[in-house]
């Protein structure tokens, strides 16, 4: 089953936010967790449904970060301020990343242009943005483990969509939060994304394929429970073989990066149509993947 609406995805996880950004509350009893950053935009409906769900938000004590792209902390914050004992939670290099002017700078324009797609452009700084940097305070390293309560989130790093990327493992769940390390769902098929490096994209596929999971929560378009929970990853790594095999073959007949990141790009873009980034991220996202493989074809 795939839920992309607000409300419930297991007794203890309840999704949050719009169907192509989500995050997630993961309530372990005494205490409960963000796990997502999500767009800025999204603010005005995660305090809705904060209400709407009975949320208790003092007993909220972590935002987890799975990776520092733009789309992905743009809440972080808002709520940070709104909830100053919560402590933010990342990887060492999303930390570093994280304070980055540059990378700051670029989250900003990004959720300023999607607050106004929203309509809602004269929140920006309400909302947080503009700020210098976002404080990582508790770092997430391969193998730590987070108790909240009743259930415990397990840390793995799963660079490849990012070189900053880590996903969470609730035992207790099934529940697999890999973010967009592993695959973007999106009208009926799985988006490969190894914006930073292919090969290790996939060896995170295949380590998260060795998980006993049941619910799949991406943070664009919703979560997934059984069957179709078990069985994302195996798609996501067949999805990533084929994309592969199309920039391999696409790379060997034209010789030219370009060339290679415009024709899938249009191929990716009439497939998904509707999809919530705009062809120029699309494009840098092919051509990244394009000039790691171009990169190998020349060793």
């Amino acid at each position: 089953m795939v839920i992309d609406s607000p409300g419930n995805v297991t007794k203890r996880i309840i999704l949050l936010g719009k169907k192509e950004s989500c995050v997630y509350l993961l309530d372990g009893g005494k205490e409960s967790a963000i796990l997502g950053g999500g767009m800025t935009y999204i603010i005005p409906d995660v305090l809705e449904q904060i209400k709407r769900f009975n949320i208790d938000e003092s007993k909220i004590k972590f935002m987890v970060i799975h990776h520092s792209h733009i789309d992905h902390v743009g809440i972080v914050p808002y709520f940070k301020k709104k909830w100053p004992w919560v402590r933010i939670a990342a990887s060492e290099m999303s930390k570093r990343k994280l304070k980055n002017p540059r990378l700051i700078e670029a989250m900003t324009v990004f959720n300023k242009t999607m607050l106004d797609m929203a309509g809602i452009s004269g929140r920006a700084e309400e909302f947080g943005l503009g700020i210098g940097s976002i404080d990582v305070e508790t770092i997430l390293s391969d193998g730590d483990t987070i108790s909240l309560g009743d259930v415990h989130m397990e840390i793995l790093e799963t660079p490849g969509h990012s070189s900053c990327c880590i996903s969470v493992y609730v035992p207790e769940e099934k529940a697999l939060f890999a973010s967009d390390a592993g695959g973007i769902p999106f009208g009926g098929r799985i988006l490969s994304a190894a914006n930073s490096n292919f090969d290790l994209y996939e060896k995170s596929l295949e380590r998260m394929s060795a998980l006993d999971v049941d619910v799949h929560l991406a943070e664009h378009y919703g979560a997934f429970t059984p069957p179709e929970g078990r069985d994302y990853i195996r798609r996501s790594m067949e999805s990533a073989r084929a994309t592969r095999r199309l920039i391999e073959d696409t790379y060997a007949r034209t010789g030219n990066i370009e060339k290679v990141s415009n024709e899938i790009t249009n191929l990716l873009m009439n497939e998904a149509q509707d999809y919530f980034l705009p062809r120029e991220v699309m494009y840098s996202v092919v051509e990244q993947m394009t000039k790691f493989i171009a990169s190998k074809a020349h060793l």
